[in-house]
């Protein structure tokens, strides 16, 4: 069944309906270009949100990037950006394969659809011409024989009128004959033409106009086609990016199984071990009768002998440095500032890195010898003495780095052994605070005590490495309850670099004002002159009491 046959009636019926055909194919390519902009807006917007949580530190900076959760959550947003690339693909492959190709399909069918009807109009203009020209023959046709037999009814009655003369009677059946050779001739004329618009009356219903709409039909059936492919390449589009996006999905569920608790705790107290040893036992300070002590460890939680306790109920209160207020850290290029584990961990890092600046400058050396090797053998190649300066930057870039790589070396010694010396402290410590260094000899005339005192004594200034014991390396900031006066003065018996959070430093002779008295742990709160206030090792000084 074709259209040629069975709807050969219905011109203006195929003329709506593949101008319908034409619209949904538009509406299509229409809603397939709004598509893609959702899927292009999608993947923005994804990609964006990936770009708001990824971390803003590089991983080697970021402490967190250490943490399978962190680690897992990066993971997750990288696939979601890998997934938002697929979105895009998706957008890319409807734009290219649907909205344009369609487009330009359809601007075809409407060009060959109004071919096709231009061609029809013209056929049915063409019939109606030959109708309109069969009308006038037969109405021609009609007139010349109304007036033949007219005439001829003149001719007869003026042959029979006696009255009527000769001349006139022949005039009349000469009229009578030409009329009625005219109607002879327009019957003639109107015959042919009655054949000529039969025949071109069955060309056009038998033969030109289903032709044309056959030939709508092929286009129609066509245009169906090429939708219903269309229709298709969404889901094409789709199943193209399937498995990537199931390695993605794959992916997120990896990093969600990846996440490891126990291991993060781990990470955490290999981050943050700080290497301190818990602090000791807060001694018991007898105030119920006076005695004399001197000015170490235990020397000036107690008031001198017959003079009342200067501090209010609010002085008793014991230190715990490790969880006051941090005063700012100043970081130094040996990371002394860090605890002794932390310190230890940074140290082999930057030597790691040295060591590696190291081989990489020293391979670059010979690559630039042998370079140079080869040009003094093949002059033509280049010349050796331009490759001078960057062996002789190499050189020095070397000897630096081994320089820098002995000196972290050192440090690095230095901080596994402070890390040995405060695990041991931490197994040994339990009643008491670490005693100030053994090497610092006490003032004897600071104090009226005299057989401890000379059992700390020395000949030598003490050592700092009592002064990295892992309680005082950071001290409370707590500095509003402190007496607004001093109760006593000082001078420094040996210079003391107060490297740490909470310290001060002091030059040998120094004069200080004493504003807080050891507690029995081995340090003094002083004031300088100049300004400034802090701890100091007690051993370290010369105390004199108001």
């Amino acid at each position: 069944m074709d259209w040629g046959t069975e709807l050969w009636d219905q011109f203006e019926v195929l003329e709506r309906h593949t101008q319908w055909g034409l619209d949904l194919l538009d509406r299509y390519v229409k809603f397939v270009k709004e598509r893609t902009e959702v899927e292009q807006a999608y993947a923005k917007q994804l990609r964006s949100l990936v770009k708001k949580y990824l971390p803003k530190r590089p991983a080697k900076d970021d402490p967190e990037s250490k943490f399978s959760q962190q680690q897992a959550f990066v993971q997750i947003l990288q696939e979601v950006n890998d997934f938002a690339g697929q979105r895009e693909l998706v957008a890319e492959n409807l734009s290219v394969r649907v909205c344009l190709e369609l487009a330009k399909y359809s601007q075809e069918m409407k060009q060959e659809r109004k071919m096709h009807f231009q061609e029809g109009r013209r056929a049915q203009q063409q019939l109606e011409s030959g109708f309109k020209q069969l009308e006038s023959s037969k109405r021609k046709f009609e007139r010349d024989c109304r007036e033949a037999e007219k005439a001829a009814q003149t001719a007869e009655r003026l042959d029979q009128d006696i009255n009527a003369t000769k001349a006139d009677v022949e005039k009349a059946k000469q009229q009578a004959h030409l009329r009625s050779h005219m109607a002879e001739e327009s019957k003639n004329e109107y015959a042919a033409q009655l054949q000529r618009f039969n025949r071109d009356q069955a060309h056009f219903y038998f033969s030109q106009m289903p032709q044309i709409f056959d030939k709508l039909q092929d286009m129609d059936e066509r245009r169906a086609t090429h939708l219903g492919a269309g229709y298709g390449l969404l889901s094409e589009a789709e199943l193209q990016v399937v498995p990537i996006v199931a390695k993605c999905l794959e992916g997120m569920k990896v990093a969600a199984d990846a996440v490891d608790a126990k291991n993060d705790s781990q990470v955490l107290i290999e981050l943050y071990k700080s290497g301190f040893a818990r602090p000791g036992d807060v001694e018991f300070e007898d105030f119920s009768e006076p005695m004399n002590r001197a000015p170490s460890d235990s020397s000036l939680g107690t008031p001198s002998e017959g003079r009342a306790e200067l501090r209010g109920p609010g002085r008793t209160r014991a230190k715990r440095w490790p969880f006051g207020k941090k005063n700012k850290t100043v970081v130094t290029e040996d990371f002394s500032h860090l605890p002794p584990e932390q310190q230890r961990k940074r140290l082999q890092q930057q030597l790691e890195e040295r060591n590696r600046e190291l081989q990489k400058e020293v391979d670059q050396r010979e690559a630039l010898k042998k370079m140079k090797d080869v040009y003094e053998k093949t002059p033509q190649m280049g010349d050796p003495t331009s490759l001078e300066p960057q062996i002789t930057e190499t050189l020095n870039n070397i000897e630096r780095l081994k320089l820098e790589v002995q000196k972290y070396e050192a440090w690095l010694a230095e901080a596994e052994s402070r890390v040995l010396s405060n695990r041991g402290d931490s197994l040994g410590r339990h009643s008491r605070p670490p005693d100030p260094p053994s090497s610092a000899p006490p003032d004897s005339s600071s104090s009226n005590s005299g057989s401890q005192d000379n059992k700390e004594s020395s000949e030598g200034p003490p050592s700092e490495e009592g002064q990295e014991a892992p309680i005082y390396t950071e001290f409370d900031e707590d500095f509003e309850e402190e007496p607004a006066s001093p109760i006593g003065h000082c001078v420094a018996i040996y210079h003391f670099e107060g490297s740490s959070e909470g310290t001060i430093s002091m030059a040998e002779g120094e004069d200080l004002s004493l504003m807080e008295e050891d507690k029995g742990d081995g340090w003094t709160r002083v004031r300088r002159k100049q300004g400034g206030e802090g701890y100091v090792p007690t051993s370290y000084l010369r105390v004199t009491l108001n």
